[in-house]
């Protein structure tokens, strides 16, 4: 055992993007292990805008995290001591709402061992069967509740949630119309995810581009991004159409008031439900969406790609790739080696 741990810890707010400095890299002794408790060793890491607005104190979802603190974040990490009766070495389980750290003591009732499913690889559970499908999944047939034959449009398509999103949407037989930010990215949602079709929203008219792949209007906006992309969208909803907010990460580092959508008062004329929510909001059912997935992913139904990072100490770095657009699917830093299987 280490007797070293490894934390990101928040030194100031960020202004603007992350920069260095607004987190520092700390090695600390281990704290012991208390009765009800599990020593987890991280393997991956989640990256995911949110971690940005936890940086900042703002009146959100959760505290923002205090200055001092560990950054909090999610991952999967493997058991490597325990004194809770339900869990052993070598279990693998979803760390929740932990820290950025290479050691966590955590309380083992709150954490489960994930199951090994033939052919389904670990960062599955960071995907399609993590808190990113488990966002997708009740964000689109809970609030959505797509019929077949209705068109839906998801911006940040190639995403971890977006690209989610549209399979789903697909399998209950509606046309997916996705939005991206390469050639690369539009290829995969078409090629890969089988979406219907994809705008390329730095090369192309957004306006234009909906028009003409949504020629019937838009049904359904599953919306990951804001902005003007946004407003493009909201232009074309048809009537008693549905708008689960997801996120606004083109909003997340902004330092000035953002404008509200222009187009706002087509809600009003298309009677549009429009309904923000955060995943946490549905962990007592994600039993029921993990089951769902996993066996659309297991007949084949749903494609996903992973962006891997390797090493903690390059996770503050790596989170730009969120707002840059660079990632392709879920990003994660990879922080150990995965147990063999």
């Amino acid at each position: 055992m280490a007797e070293l741990n490894k934390s990101w810890i928040l030194r100031q707010r960020p202004v603007g993007d992350l920069k260095e400095g607004d987190l520092e890299l700390v090695e600390a002794p281990l704290e012991p292990l208390k009765d009800g408790e599990v020593r987890t060793r991280l393997i991956y890491l989640s990256l995911d805008p949110t971690n940005r607005i936890w940086m900042s104190d703002v009146d959100g979802y959760l505290p923002p995290v205090g200055i001092g603190d560990a950054m909090r974040g999610g991952g999967l990490a493997e058991v490597v001591e325990s004194k809770f009766d339900g869990l052993k070495p070598g279990d693998i389980v979803n760390t929740g709402l932990a820290t950025w750290s290479l050691y966590s003591n955590l309380p083992g009732e709150a954490l489960n061992a994930l199951p090994r499913l033939p052919g389904v690889p670990l960062t599955a559970y960071m995907g399609p069967l993590g808190a990113t499908g488990m966002t997708a999944y009740f964000g689109l047939m809970d609030i959505a509740k797509p019929k077949a034959g209705e068109t839906v449009v998801v911006s940040a398509a190639a995403g971890a949630v977006g690209s989610m999103v549209g399979q789903i949407a697909k399998i209950q037989g509606c046309r997916v119309v996705g939005i991206a930010g390469s050639d690369e990215k539009c290829r995969w949602l078409t090629e890969t995810a089988g979406f219907d079709a994809a705008i390329n929203y730095k090369s192309e008219n957004v306006g234009a581009a909906l028009d003409e792949h949504c020629p019937d209007g838009i049904d359904i906006n599953f919306e990951n991004v804001g902005g003007k992309i946004m407003d493009q969208v909201i232009a074309r909803l048809n009537d008693f159409s549905r708008m689960p907010l997801c996120g606004l990460i083109s909003t997340y580092n902004a330092t000035e008031p953002v404008p509200g959508p222009y187009s706002f008062s087509n809600l009003l004329m298309r009677r549009t439900l429009l309904k923000g929510f955060i995943v946490i909001d549905y962990f007592p059912r994600f039993p029921e969406g993990i089951q769902q997935m996993a066996q659309w992913l297991m007949e084949g139904k749903i494609k996903f790609e992973t962006d891997i990072v390797h090493g903690l100490e390059n996770a503050p770095g790596s989170l730009s790739r969120l707002f840059e657009g660079k990632n392709l699917g879920k990003l994660i830093v990879q922080v150990s080696e995965p147990p063999e299987v």
